[in-house]
């Protein structure tokens, strides 16, 4: 079973897509908004990551601490974006790879559509 970890700033909604998750088949670790974000993806053994930040820069900047570890550089990450063609450019100009947006609204189905498309 995929081990995905959540990384979500609205504690109803990671609750919400946390039980959608798993019912999709995915082992699901969440947590807040955290700067350990890194440690966590080594501490759960996760195949990928899902971010769901009230604003684009914040995901930005832990996906940025994702790609900068050493062990994370073509790390799964699927980003949940309310600007998805501001997070689209900034991830263009990374020339990010392993990364897929769903924009907001939007549902778990979608979530785990983009993380199995991520994991294949």
């Amino acid at each position: 079973m995929p081990r995905v970890l959540l990384i979500d700033d609205t504690p109803e909604i990671s609750e919400l897509l946390t039980f959608s998750l798993r019912d999709l088949g995915y082992e699901v670790a969440a947590s807040g908004y955290t700067s350990a974000v890194n440690d966590l993806i080594i501490e759960h053994s996760a195949n990928a990551l899902v971010l769901d930040c009230s604003s684009y820069d914040m995901s930005e900047a832990l996906f940025d601490s994702v790609r900068a570890h050493s062990s994370h550089a073509g790390f799964p990450v699927v980003i949940i974006s309310d600007t998805p063609e501001q997070a689209e450019a900034s991830l263009r100009s990374r020339k990010a790879r392993k990364v897929l947006l769903v924009p907001k609204p939007f549902t778990a189905t979608q979530v785990g559509r983009a993380l199995k498309q991520l994991l294949e």
